[in-house]
């Protein structure tokens, strides 16, 4: 950062790739669509192969900017590898990696979740974010370094029961935040967001009129709508965060 940027500078992402996992939906899909209005090219990643390259026509279309598609269920560590390699024969470099694929299951009670279950949930929510921001952060602390973000949740630091093993790794999250700011520093910056409620697709498991009760508690006496995560993102992505490192930020309207 310089002192002759401009703010809308500072937010410009020309030049960059982000890479977004999770990213042909809900927070994901909105952070997509961000980062290539911002002026980036993006790596769209997801479980479904149609998924992503939907979205990744809808951004070629809209902004013009390069968007490659790039399937890999992130729970399954030897597919992370192939995903990092993709995204690097297609561009040649990542700038931005935000870990944000994520999964919440139902269960009944504690004594009803099974070891594959809990296993799942740790395998996407946390080992796999480990996985890439080891194998991408490397790269960009040896190369022209670079912004990894990654997505928590305020059930990490609010847990109740119906969430507890999804609460358990987003708070394993939280920590790795840290630790990878300290592990890839100076060059790369390691970040997260922990987002509250937002009105993504998962809201259909809701009770919306019970939810919309709940919500009044909030400051903003709401749930946030998926593009409201884009500023928060836009501003970990770029240069106007160039001194804020190893740092959970929240977005949740006001939780009490």
């Amino acid at each position: 950062m310089t002192e002759q940027q401009t703010p809308a500078e500072l937010f410009d992402l020309s030049g960059r790739v982000a890479l977004v996992t999770g990213g042909s939906r809900g927070l994901g899909r909105s952070m997509v669509f961000g980062f290539a209005r911002a002026g980036a090219d993006v790596i769209v990643s997801s479980r479904k192969a149609e998924a992503c390259e939907a979205v990744a026509k809808e951004v070629e279309t809209e902004t013009g900017r390069r968007a490659v598609p790039i399937a890999c269920h992130v729970g399954h560590w030897d597919e992370l590898e192939g995903l990092a390699a993709g995204a690097y024969n297609a561009f040649g470099h990542i700038d931005v990696l935000v870990n944000n694929a994520g999964m919440s299951p139902l269960y009944p009670s504690p004594v009803d979740v099974t070891e594959a279950l809990y296993d799942k949930v740790f395998d996407v929510n946390l080992k796999g974010p480990f996985r890439l921001s080891a194998l991408i952060g490397t790269r960009m602390a040896a190369g022209n370094g670079g912004s990894i973000i990654n997505v928590s949740s305020m059930g990490a630091v609010r847990p109740d029961g119906s969430i507890i093993p999804y609460a358990a790794a987003k708070a394993g999250v939280n920590a790795m935040t840290v630790a990878c700011a300290q592990a890839f520093g100076p060059k790369v910056r390691v970040n997260c967001i922990m987002p509250g409620s937002f009105m993504t697709d998962v809201t259909k498991a809701w009770d919306l009129d019970a939810f919309a009760i709940s919500a009044k508690r909030f400051a903003l006496e709401r749930g946030g709508e998926p593009d409201e995560i884009i500023g928060t993102a836009l501003y970990l992505a770029s240069d106007a965060s160039s001194y804020t490192t190893g740092t959970i930020l929240t977005v949740d309207g006001g939780m009490p």
